[in-house]
């Protein structure tokens, strides 16, 4: 048993576009902008309509879904029982691709309090 929950919607977006996507992007969404310290690629946009984040990549821009949870291992075998594959892994955050195309990344629990309130339990 072990439980997950939608985390956040990720904007990725190439360096040249960060300054005009974080002002883009925490107005239409009504967030606060702000640079993780931790992790300077990140942006949060926290307390709008969603909780979302902006992440600085190279290559194209995109979006894609954080879920987290409390057993990486199990949340990855039951997506990819789903039919999603693995792409790759950085640190602690498991990348893959679900039918179709799109990007998620599974990844350890970053909200306790948020997690603990609504994350689903699976069997």
């Amino acid at each position: 048993m072990h439980r997950s929950r939608l985390f956040a919607v990720i904007i990725d977006v190439a360096a040249p576009d960060r300054p005009a996507a974080e002002s883009f992007w925490a107005g239409a969404l009504g967030a606060e902008a702000a640079v993780e310290p931790h992790e300077p690629q990140f942006t949060s946009l926290a307390g709008g309509l969603i909780y979302a984040a902006l992440q600085e990549i190279e290559g194209e821009a995109r979006y894609h879904l954080d879920f987290e949870t409390d057993d990486l291992d199990a949340e990855v075998a039951r997506l990819t029982a789903l039919g999603a594959e693995p792409v790759r892994r950085w640190l602690d955050c498991h990348v893959l691709r679900a039918p179709g195309g799109h990007l998620l990344c599974v990844i350890p629990v970053h909200d306790r309090e948020a997690f603990e309130a609504g994350a689903r339990i699976w069997h």
